[in-house]
This record gives C-alpha cells, sequence and structure tokens, in this order.
C-alpha cells in the first residue's frame, strides 16, 4: 500500500500522536532534502512527514532543495502528498484564518529553482493543465468543513519568488489577474509531484491579507504569528481526518502522468540518466 505524505510549511514542523515513529535519513541523486522524513503510522495508514523548510525553519523558499524532497517522497512510496502552507489573501472575502483549497497555480518566481527531473539526458513534457489531484484536493476540503472551519475550494494560487514580501503594486497586479492567494512554495512542488506521478494537493492557511488591503499597516509580526499558530493546530487536526479518508488504492490519472510524456526513445537515454531516474520512469523502460 501507497504511503501519504505530508509537506509542513511554516509553524508546522512536527505532527503529535504518530506511532511507530522512525527518522530516516536519505541522501537523493539531487542532493539532501529538507531534513530528516519522519515515518510513522496514525491508525493502520502509514504516513511520511517533512518539514519543507527544516525543523528549525533555516530554509528560505528559494534555498529548498525541492527535488530532493519530492525525490525522497517518491523513494518512500508515498502515492498522496499533501502540502500545508501559509499564504495571504488577495481578496477580501478569503479571510484570516480561513483555509483554501487552490486547484491552480500561476508561476512568478525568477531565479534558478529547479523545478523538473528531466534537465538532461531525456525529454519528458507532462501535461499540467490540472497542476493537483482533484480526489485528493476533495478530500481536504471536506474535512476542513468538517471540522467547522472555512475552506475556499477551487482558488489559484500565485508562486511568488520570496523571500520579500510584494510591493504594493505587485499585489494589486496580481488582484487585477483575479489571484486569490499567494505564497513562496506550492508550484514548484506541483510540478516536481506531477513530474513523480504522485497525487499532490495543498492546504493552505491563510494568515493575513497581503499589501494591498487597507488595514494591511495595522497588521503586526505578533497578529500573524498568533494566526499562524492558530492555522498550525487546526491543520492538525484537518490533516487527522484527511488520513482516514483517503482511500488505500489510487484510481486516478495521476499515477500515469508519464504513461504518454516521455519523448526521448528509451535507447537512447544515457545509462546515468536510467540509473538516477529509476524510480520515477523505470516502469516505462522495461
Amino acid at each position: 500500500m501507497e504511503r501519504i505524505g505530508i509537506i509542513g510549511g511554516s509553524g508546522l514542523y512536527q505532527l503529535e500522536g504518530l506511532k511507530n515513529k522512525k527518522e530516516i535519513v536519505l541522501n537523493t541523486p539531487f542532493g539532501k532534502p529538507s531534513d530528516k522524513f519522519v515515518l510513522a503510522k496514525i491508525e493502520d495508514r502509514e504516513i511520511v512527514f517533512l518539514p519543507r523548510h527544516g525543523r528549525f525553519h533555516t530554509l528560505s523558499p528559494t534555498q529548498i532543495n525541492y527535488r530532493a524532497n519530492i525525490y525522497g517522497f517518491k523513494k518512500l512510496n508515498v502515492g498522496w502528498l499533501i502540502s500545508v502552507t501559509a499564504c495571504g489573501s488577495l481578496k477580501e472575502e478569503i479571510r484570516p484564518l480561513d483555509f483554501v483549497i487552490p486547484t491552480q497555480f500561476v508561476d512568478r518566481t525568477n531565479q534558478a529553482r529547479c523545478q523538473t527531473f528531466f534537465d538532461e539526458g531525456i525529454v519528458v513534457h507532462v501535461g499540467f493543465s490540472k497542476p493537483i489531484c482533484e480526489n485528493l484536493a476533495n478530500i481536504l476540503d471536506m474535512a476542513v468543513k468538517e471540522i467547522g472551519l472555512i475552506s475556499h475550494y477551487g482558488k489559484t494560487y500565485i508562486n511568488m519568488e520570496g523571500p520579500q514580501f510584494s510591493t504594493l503594486a505587485e499585489s494589486n497586479l496580481y488582484r487585477s489577474w483575479d489571484m486569490d492567494i499567494i505564497g513562496m512554495t506550492n508550484m514548484t512542488e506541483a510540478r516536481l509531484a506531477k513530474e513523480a506521478s504522485i497525487c499532490y494537493a495543498t492546504l493552505a492557511a491563510v494568515t493575513d491579507y497581503d499589501c494591498w488591503h487597507p488595514q494591511h499597516d495595522h497588521v503586526s509580526v505578533d497578529m500573524i504569528l498568533e494566526n499562524l499558530s492558530k492555522n498550525v493546530n487546526n491543520a492538525k487536526k484537518i490533516l487527522k481526518r484527511v488520513i482516514l479518508k483517503i482511500p488505500k488504492e489510487r484510481n486516478c490519472s495521476c499515477k500515469e502522468a508519464l504513461k504518454y510524456s516521455i519523448v526521448t526513445d528509451k535507447k537512447y537515454i544515457p545509462s546515468k540518466i536510467k540509473k538516477r531516474l529509476k524510480i520515477i520512469i523505470g516502469e516505462y523502460l522495461k
């Protein structure tokens, strides 16, 4: 049975109440992941947890080794991957302490993030019109509502570079594009999860309005941290529900994302690339 992966965002560096907890250090062909992976159980489901920024939040969004993180989840037999993330709201009706389940992303990163496993020796074009797994996203949406919290489903997440926040002009530009929330990490993860044939969905917790909001100057760091703490506690409750709702077998198209995507004839893929990417493309090279 495939495992359930959880990426912990800002404030979510560990999960309580886990059974049979074991830390795993992984080396990957793409370097070191953000931290040790934690393998554990919640009831009869095996989960794999990784804090995106490291357990002491030492990695900025640009410094995160996204490829190593997603490769590590794949190596540990993760089929479903839930990404918990803090975000800013670009809409009045999406309020601090609400949760958002985005189904689309727009990329505004501008530095050299490695956003593909297929950067040399092989050409692969993966369909990305639907960047998240709708089955997993619907389970998240249901779980948020079941515990009495507000969920905004089907929204668009704009991925900025960071670590600085937006200028007022940028924030207003994104609002004119009808973007809903803003963050610094999730589109890169979604790209790589799709290439790794992993079901991926985002649980975005709103900490504050972005700087477009008239009340922005009255928002203090203390207020944001307080909202972050509340969001993290709620996210843990949501995750426990979600984990028990995820089916034991996948029946979506995510697991076959590469089926018609590899362009290079397998005879011409260098052996070192085949070895490097075995856990991702191996079944298609037989």
